[in-house]
């Protein structure tokens, strides 16, 4: 009945008998209960479905039915053994039967279950497929279409690719050290403008610049901080700074482990959810249950591959992420190896298959369909450091400067000199040898940093192995001709006398430290203190200050007259009494129903029971009801699905929105009602 070898059914059903998934009764062996009603309705499980006839009858049953119908039939059998069908009219007799659906019914080799569903029985669907239980043999697993390729190839450009990827990490962390970006309300996830710009400063595609930003993030380079005002913005972490000591193999290793073990889904950034609104990245809820499993398994059928084999000519995943041709390929074999895996949310298996091809190039574990040797190790736990190492070039320590402001590095550059030549130079194309171009924003953007134009010198001729050119000795002094010819400071008043002395003893007064003054001409002092407290200030002192308008002219500040505010008119006799008895009334009828809430509301729980209640919500992704107090100090409940907890916040999903909830202020936590 197996469509399979003896030993491959023999092996199946050991492997069963482990899993405790079938039982020796007396009758032989038995799928345990429930087993067949979860398999019931997958394709080629039509042989679970109840049996209505005996064998032969249903042989004789099929040779009377016409070719439509049994066309049909079949087409019911690869569909998983249900159709619907509302028009069929169940209990029709051969005579009465309009149509093949009805046909089928009447003789029997399809059931009506009365809700417009037909259930093939699991004699006739063993009987169309000429007693087995598949067409196809179930112990033959399905063919990876491959094509040779020299491993020493793939070695190599995958290993470029691995360099690209801590280079552009360090790109990427360095300039979010400087402007880290903002974070969506809520540590929802980054903008989308920030995504672009982080795009255009790599040089890279939106997709790529996404995949960067949540490795960064998976591999703990990247947290959610607070910038100088005050705001959640996404910058490098201190393990950042540890990294960078590392060598680079290191580094690669940390990264691309990290993506292998992250549940995260970067191939979702840009598109929409089902609720039609547009994943970003970093969001909380990036992520999919059988990420892990499926990455591993794609991995894990390329690494298995033969020694100078790869996936054939267009097996590389399309743009999209979306599986072609070769892609389908290995979709088809992991649904043969996992053929229950559930469809979670929007990511599918073609989706995820096609994905994981995509970023395992980009990140250099692959490259032309075949995984490469590190690569293999990494995949299998073991440490891929020693062998990435031997393929990855000597960094140099020194860039050849051009007469057209560009500097040329001949290699990959130390990480250190990398770094600085960033701040000083641009990047204007990568590759073997990557290009720097010095631009006037570029040079000044160093001296905002602090850089003089002598350091600036200095490191040219130190990191390039030709002369430094004339004209990009020009450009640093012509930059710092103009830097700082206009400076801008904090001022809150000024001062002008014509009495030179009175200021000059006026900033030698003891007394006047506490004023700010700074003297910007002989007749000019100006002030941090505002206009308001710096006039009395100098009263104290003995000075007899005048305010001066905007044009020159001195305006004497008169005070305005001030009036106490008019009372009301006299009221009716009685009516302030009346007013007193209506105000306490309500007072005390908002007190009784203060005292009723409160006791209907159940009894705040304690910290360690709110916190396991949250993170079992978090957990199975349901929905609790939380009681809270907000800023203004108003107590208020709402149903939530916590998303996670981090620095002393919970993530929560309110309706389409996510809002962050201080766990400080939440009262109590209880499941909702079912």
């Amino acid at each position: 009945m197996l469509n399979a070898e003896v030993d491959a059914a023999t092996r199946a059903l050991s492997h069963l008998e482990d899993t405790c998934l079938v039982w020796h009764s007396l009758d032989g062996l038995r799928a345990v209960t429930g087993v067949a009603a979860l398999l019931r309705g997958s394709p080629g499980t039509s042989g679970l479905q109840p049996f209505a006839a005996d064998q032969g009858e249903v042989v004789r049953s099929l040779s009377a039915v016409s070719a439509e119908a049994r066309a049909m039939l079949e087409a019911v059998d690869a569909g998983g053994g249900q159709a619907s069908s509302s028009r069929a009219r169940p209990g029709v007799s051969v005579a009465e039967a309009a149509g093949p659906a009805e046909e089928l019914i009447a003789h029997g080799l399809l059931v009506s279950s009365g809700d417009g569903m037909l259930t093939l029985p699991g004699e006739v669907g063993l009987a169309l497929r000429g007693g087995r239980t598949t067409v196809a043999p179930v112990d033959v697993p399905p063919p990876l279409p491959t094509s040779s390729r020299a491993s020493t190839l793939v070695d190599r450009a995958a290993a470029g690719a691995a360099f690209e990827l801590v280079r552009n990490l360090e790109l990427l962390l360095d300039a979010w050290s400087a402007t880290p970006p903002r974070s969506l309300r809520g540590g929802a996830g980054l903008t989308v403008r920030d995504l672009k710009t982080t795009a255009e400063r790599l040089h890279a595609s939106e997709p790529t610049a996404a995949l960067l930003i949540e490795v960064a993030w998976a591999s703990g380079l990247l947290a959610l901080g607070t910038d100088e005002e005050g705001d959640p913005s996404w910058m490098p972490t201190e393990l950042f700074d540890q990294w960078l000591e590392q060598p680079l193999a290191a580094r690669w290793s940390h990264v691309a482990g990290a993506w292998l073990a992250s549940p995260r889904l970067p191939g979702l950034v840009g598109q929409r959810d089902p609720a039609g609104k547009t994943w970003n990245a970093l969001a909380p809820d990036l992520a999919g249950a059988s990420a892990v499993a499926t990455r591993r398994q794609t991995l894990g059928l390329l690494a298995a591959l033969p020694d100078g084999e790869v996936l054939a000519a267009g097996t590389a995943p399309t743009a999209s992420g979306s599986a072609s041709a070769g892609p389908a390929a290995v979709v088809t074999r992991l649904a043969w190896e996992r053929p229950r895996r559930p469809r979670i949310r929007t990511e599918s298996r073609e989706a995820l298959v096609g994905w994981t091809l995509t970023e395992a190039e980009t990140l250099g574990l692959a490259a032309f369909g075949g995984m490469a040797a590190y690569g293999r190790l990494l995949v299998a736990g073991e440490d891929p450091v020693p062998t990435l190492a031997g393929l990855l070039p000597e960094p140099v320590d020194h860039v050849l400067l051009q007469g057209d402001l560009t500097a040329v590095a001949p290699g990959p550059l130390e990480p250190a000199l990398a770094r600085t030549l960033a701040v000083v130079a641009t990047v204007e194309s990568h590759g073997g040898a990557t290009v720097y171009r010095f631009t006037k924003e570029s040079v000044r953007r160093a001296m905002d940093r602090g850089w003089t134009a002598t350091e600036i010198h200095a490191f040219l001729t130190a990191a390039s192995r030709t002369p430094v050119p004339q004209a990009l000795t020009y450009l640093v002094d012509d930059t710092a001709r103009t830097f700082g010819t206009v400076r801008v400071g904090f001022a809150a008043a000024y001062l002008r006398s014509d009495d030179e002395a009175a200021l000059a003893e006026l900033l030698a007064h003891p007394a006047a430290e506490s004023l700010g003054l700074r003297r910007l001409a002989p007749t000019v002092v100006v002030s941090t203190v505002a206009l308001d407290s710096l006039l009395p200030r100098l009263r104290e002192l003995g000075l007899a200050p005048v305010v001066e308008a905007p044009d020159g002219s001195v305006h004497v500040a008169r005070s305005d007259t001030k009036r106490a505010k008019a009372r009301n008119g006299q009221r009716p006799a009685g009516a302030q009494e009346a007013h007193l008895t209506a105000r306490a009334t309500a007072v005390a009828a908002r007190i009784k129903a203060g005292d009723k809430t409160a006791a209907s509301r159940p009894a705040p729980a304690e910290p360690a029971s709110t916190m396991a209640i949250l993170h079992e919500a978090i957990d199975a992704g349901e929905q609790v009801v939380i009681s809270y107090v907000d800023g203004r100090g108003v107590a208020g409940e709402a149903r939530v699905e916590p998303l996670g907890i981090d620095g002393g916040s919970l993530a929560a999903r309110v309706e389409d929105d996510v809002r962050s909830f201080a766990l400080s202020r939440i009262r109590s936590v209880r499941p909702t009602p079912p």
